[in-house]
Order: C-alpha cells, then structure tokens, then sequence
C-alpha cells in the first residue's frame, strides 16, 4: 500500500448534493452521511497515525456555475492542500426539468476558472470525479446527450491539470452488470449506501490508500 496523502494535509470535497449528503451546513466538522464520511472514516482507519483534516463543503443542487461564485469562500480561504470535486450532473439534469441547460463550452469554461484558481492561489492536489448517469428510470437514457461530452470535459481538464481522475460513470456501468442500476442509485444520479461506498472505495483505490 502506498498512501499518497500526507500527514497535516487538508482534504477539502466539493460538489453537489451527491457530496452534501446531509450535511448541516453550519457544521464544519459536518461530513454528511455519503462517500465524502465514508471515505474520510476508510482513511482514518487505515492510516490512524496521520492528521488529516477532511472538509465537506457539497451543497445540494449546485452547478459548475455555483461552485465558480462561491470558489474564494468554500475553496481558496480553507487552504486545502488537496481539492476533490465532482460536478456536472445539475448541470445536465435542469436541462430536462428546466429547460434551462448548461452548454459545455459554459461547464468547461467555468470548470477551467476554478482550477487555474486552485493551481495559482494553492498549488494543491486535484482530485476530478466523473458526474454519473445510471440509465434508471428509462428517461435517463436520454441524458446521455448531455452528460457525455460534459464527462468528456472533465477528463480533457484532468489531463491538462494534472489531476487524478475517478472514472465514476465507468465504473458505475460496470457495476450495472453486476447489479441493477437501481441498487447503486434509485434515480440515477443518488447513490444508495452502496453506491457511496463503492464512490468511496474507487477514490481510496486511485488516491492509493487502499
């Protein structure tokens, strides 16, 4: 085993409500109940000997834009040494209850200006988790249109930052052929337990605790 994180380092999550999960917002010890406390709990287990601070700073129904206008306060002003994000799948889903879409040129620009900003202000590591769509119920086949070249984005992001990639839409439709779609995620896009910790699981593995 090879633990890449380092001991006083400050791991900051951002997202979501894939990554809120039930935080109390005024809590800033306050992890939620989802991949971001599972992942947090894992590490603590396994490497009791480091002091590392977890920060889940997630919050439900947030867009890539939402993460761009809150970027000082909720990234830059925590100093984290290590930044994980995973984004996108609002971006796709008001597209479809809304009507108001989110073009990719808008997601990867707005995606482009809160890591140069991570890169110039922190130089901290960067962590990119894929949005996901599980194709449950049967309407969300058709959100492949959008999410796919918004997945694309991020991998594209990755490789120009740097950054380590969690190819959570693959490794979702992997775990589709094991199990139905709805045990990993009901509607798609929020994960059961199950689905947080095989989040959880797939981050450690890559990250290189587990």
């Amino acid at each position: 085993m090879s633990v890449t994180i380092e001991d006083n380092a400050v791991v900051l999550f951002q997202g979501d409500s894939i990554t809120d999960a039930g935080r109390c917002l005024g809590g800033d010890g306050e992890l939620g109940q989802g991949y971001v406390m599972m992942t947090a709990s894992l590490f603590s287990a396994i490497c009791p000997d480091r002091q590392v601070r977890f920060v889940n700073r997630g919050i439900s129904g947030n867009r890539v834009r939402d993460l761009r206008a809150r970027w000082q306060e909720d990234c830059l002003d925590l100093a984290p040494t290590w930044v994980s994000i995973m984004i996108g799948v609002n971006d796709t889903w008001r597209r479809y209850d809304s009507n108001d879409p989110t073009s990719v040129e808008d997601f990867e620009a707005d995606y482009l200006h809160i890591l140069e900003q991570v890169r110039d202000s922190l130089n901290a590591r960067l962590i990119l988790i894929e949005p996901f769509v599980l194709p449950v119920p049967s309407d969300r086949v058709a959100w492949r249109e959008d999410v796919d070249p918004k997945i694309d984005a991020v991998r594209r992001l990755a490789r120009q930052f740097g950054a380590t990639l969690i190819p959570m839409d693959g490794v979702f439709a992997q775990a589709c052929t094991v199990r139905e779609p709805s045990f990993w995620a009901p509607d798609g896009v929020h994960p059961t337990p199950a689905g947080h910790a095989l989040i959880a699981k797939t981050w450690l593995e890559i990250v290189g605790v587990l």
